[in-house]
Formats: C-alpha cells, sequence, structure tokens
C-alpha cells in the first residue's frame, strides 16, 4: 500500500464512542521548557490511536504483532469490529510520526525504515523459545546464540524484532506517559522510523531481573560484565551517543 492510499483508509468514519467518550485535558504543563510537547488535541488522537493498536496486539497475538505490517493492522481494524476502523486524523498523526523530521526532538540517528507500510518477512525470523521474541535470521541469530554460550544460561532476550507498528504503539505509550513530551520519548525510544530492531538489533537481560534490565542497573549484572568483554557485538546507545538518545547497556548493535 502506497502512502497515499494508507492515508485514505477511515475517511468515511464518523466518529465512534470510543472516541466521544474521550475526556479532553488542557494543554500540558511544560516541565522542560525547551522540550516539544504535542497538543491536547493531538494526545487525544494518540489516545484513540494507542486502543486500536493494543486491540491488534491482542486480537493477533503478542509475537505476531512484534513484525505485523501497516497493512496488516489496517486490514484488521476494518474487519474486526471490536477493533474499530482508523479514522483520518489518527493515520495523519501515525504518518507525521513516522515522517516527520525527528530532528526537531532531539533525535540524531540514522533512518532504518524509509516507509510506513514496510513488511518484514516471517520467513527471515526465528522466535526464541520462551521469549515471545524473534531474530532476524543470519548474524543477528548468530551473534545471539554465541551470547547464550558465552554470557551463561541467566540471559535472556528481552526485545527483538519489531517492525512499524510494535514500535509506533512503545513510541506512543511512551508519549503519553510523558504527558507529551515528544522530545523526551524521542531520547528514550527510537521514533517508528529510526529503530535498529526493525533491521538488526536485540535487547538482552538477566532472567528474574525485571523492568531493571532496562535502567543502568542492568550493568551491575555479571551477564553485562560478560558481555562487554565480547568483540564480535557492542552496545547500540553508549553514554553521550552522537543520536541524542540515553544510555542503553542492554541494546546490543549487530556490527
Amino acid at each position: 500500500m502506497n502512502r497515499r492510499a494508507f492515508l485514505t483508509f477511515g475517511a468515511l468514519g464518523t466518529i465512534s464512542t470510543l472516541e466521544a467518550s474521550i475526556k479532553i485535558f488542557p494543554d500540558p504543563v511544560c516541565l522542560f521548557p525547551k522540550d516539544k510537547y504535542l497538543s491536547y488535541v493531538d494526545l487525544n488522537i494518540l489516545k484513540t490511536i494507542h486502543i486500536k493498536l493494543k486491540s491488534v496486539q491482542n486480537y493477533v497475538g503478542y509475537g505476531h504483532y512484534n513484525y505485523i505490517s501497516f497493512d496488516e493492522v489496517l486490514f484488521h481494524a476494518r474487519n474486526v469490529p471490536s477493533i474499530g476502523v482508523f479514522f483520518k486524523t489518527e493515520l495523519e498523526m501515525m504518518d507525521r510520526l513516522f515522517y516527520d523530521d525527528v530532528s526537531q526532538y532531539g533525535f540524531y540517528g540514522a533512518k532504518t525504515t524509509n516507509k510506513i507500510t514496510t513488511k518484514i518477512d516471517p520467513k527471515e525470523l526465528e522466535k526464541i523459545p520462551k521469549s515471545g521474541h524473534y531474530i532476524f535470521k543470519g548474524k543477528p541469530l548468530a551473534d545471539y546464540k554465541r551470547l547464550e554460550k558465552d554470557v551463561g544460561n541467566d540471559m535472556i532476550l528481552t526485545s527483538g524484532v519489531r517492525g512499524v507498528p510494535k514500535q509506533m504503539y512503545l513510541y506512543i505509550s511512551k508519549i503519553l506517559n510523558l504527558n507529551g513530551n515528544i522530545s523526551k520519548a524521542s531520547k528514550i525510544i527510537a521514533p517508528p522510523a529510526y529503530t535498529y530492531h526493525a533491521i538488526s538489533d536485540f535487547d538482552v537481560g538477566k532472567r528474574g531481573f525485571g523492568v531493571a534490565n532496562f535502567s543502568e542497573r542492568f550493568t551491575t549484572t555479571n551477564e553485562y560484565k560478560e558481555l562487554i568483554k565480547l568483540d564480535y557485538i557492542s552496545i547500540r546507545y553508549k553514554k553521550n551517543n552522537k543520536d541524542g538518545v540515553r544510555y542503553e547497556p542492554w541494546h546490543i548493535e549487530v556490527i
């Protein structure tokens, strides 16, 4: 599906009960004046998008949603009444989040995906047992299997392949959690067109360490201390990296 066709879906819809029920909040309080914030109108559009994307994830399953394409998302939205069609304003918002120049938000990384409708071929993926995640075959998978041997049995895969819808869902979630601060969100999670999870990278953690795997506390684990000794992988987002992203010691760069 091309970009113009993508934006036409939902244009004939009327306002749903779901959208009508969303509470309108005042413009967010800008705690960080230099950061860019979305308006209350945009935030309410994001809320309805977030609900629908989550409904698609629940419908197709967590694992499948990791690599699902936007064409598939729109298909399910049109054909599953419990999800509901995406309206023009929602499609325009997702298009904007994907195609906008994100350097205005302080993110300076390279674009990894050029089209919002880019598809990931499931034949190029391998599902990692007991994780719910996939890794690209080839060097990413070979590196992960080497890590399993070199780092130890307590190393786990915490995030693997992410298609555009999955990254869009995570990005929107972060923006909403930060009350519309899109600048701060873009430093915590790559915008949808810029994630290396779409082409190669993956995240690892320590078994039983929970959400601490996604914090600097991960550097205190034996797993981290072992993996940084290895020369066949690297940490994608080191401290003070040029991309403007926070330090992510758990994010494995496939080199």
